[in-house]
C-alpha cells in the first residue's frame, strides 16, 4: 500500500541539497528526483542513497506491521500501465543487480550497505518525464484468498498508524474507511465476492480505475470494500489473487 500515492512526509534533504517532494494520497511516501545522467540517452537514474533513506523508515518502524508491506515503485506519470520491457537496475562499482518489477512497477528494495557506501545508482531504461519513483504501502495478500473484514480493518489501521508516525500530513484527522482490490484491466472475471455474517454471497462490482487513490488513469479493474457497509464478521473471497490491496483513508 505506496508509496502522487499518499506521502510519507518525513522531511529529508537530498545530497544535492534538494528537499524531497511531497505527494498526495494515502498509500505512498515521497517521489524521488531523477538525476541528470550525462550517460546514454536511453538510461535515467536516481540516487540509491536517497531511495535507501526513504525505504529504511519502514524497516526501522517498531509498531505492528505484520499485515502491511512497503515496496519501491516505479510508476507512469500518465497513469497508464507500465511497458513490459521496463527495467530497473542497481548499479555500483562492485555490482550490477536487476530488480524485477511486478505489474504495478513495485520491487522489493535491497538494503545494501555496500551499495550505499559506493553511492550506487538506480537506473531505468525510460526517460524521466515518463515515470515517478516512490515508496508504496499496501496490504499483504493472503495465499488462501480469504480476507476477514476485521483483518482488513486492522491492516488499514496499521498503515494509517505508520503514516502518522512518520508525520504524513495528508492523513491528519483522517480514519480508515475501507480497502481497494485491484486486478489487471483485461481480466474477464475477477472472481471476488463478499460473504456477510449470514453467509450470503454477493459479487463485488468492478470499475476501471487506478490501483492507488493518489494515482490517475484507469489502467486496472478495482473493487472497493467500505467498512461502513461490511460487518466485522464478513469475508472477502478472492478466486484470483489481486495485484494490489490498498488502504483507503478519509
Amino acid at each position: 500500500m505506496l508509496i502522487k500515492y499518499s506521502s510519507l512526509i518525513a522531511t529529508m534533504l537530498f545530497a544535492s541539497g534538494v528537499a524531497y517532494a511531497q505527494v498526495t494520497g494515502a498509500e505512498s511516501t515521497q517521489k524521488l528526483p531523477v538525476q541528470e545522467s550525462g550517460k546514454k540517452l536511453d538510461t535515467e537514474w536516481i540516487s540509491y542513497r536517497n531511495a535507501y533513506k526513504l525505504m529504511i523508515q519502514f524497516e526501522k518502524y517498531g509498531k505492528p506491521k505484520n499485515l502491511i508491506q512497503n515496496h519501491f515503485q516505479v510508476s507512469s506519470r500518465s497513469g497508464a500501465a507500465l511497458p513490459d520491457d521496463l527495467q530497473l537496475t542497481l548499479v555500483s562499482k562492485s555490482m550490477r543487480l536487476n530488480l524485477p518489477l511486478d505489474t504495478l512497477g513495485r520491487t522489493h528494495f535491497p538494503l545494501l550497505k555496500s551499495a550505499y557506501d559506493e553511492n550506487a545508482e538506480l537506473t531505468v531504461n525510460r526517460f524521466a518525464e515518463q515515470l515517478s519513483f516512490q515508496a508504496r504501502l499496501s496490504i499483504i495478500p493472503r495465499a488462501d484468498g480469504v480476507y476477514e473484514t476485521a483483518d482488513l480493518r486492522s491492516a488499514c489501521e496499521q498503515a494509517l498508524a505508520y503514516l502518522k508516525t512518520i508525520s504524513d500530513a495528508t492523513v491528519t484527522n483522517k480514519k480508515c474507511v475501507g480497502v481497494k482490490f485491484s486486478y489487471p484491466r483485461n481480466i474477464l472475471d475477477t472472481g471476488i465476492k463478499f460473504r456477510n455474517a449470514g453467509m450470503h454471497l454477493s459479487a463485488l462490482t468492478a470499475q476501471e480505475g487506478s490501483a492507488f487513490s493518489s494515482e490517475t488513469g484507469k489502467a486496472y479493474k478495482t473493487m472497493t470494500i467500505r467498512f461502513d457497509e461490511a460487518t466485522e464478521k464478513g469475508q472477502v473471497l478472492t478466486q484470483n489473487p489481486p495485484i494490489a490491496i490498498a488502504p483507503l483513508f478519509e
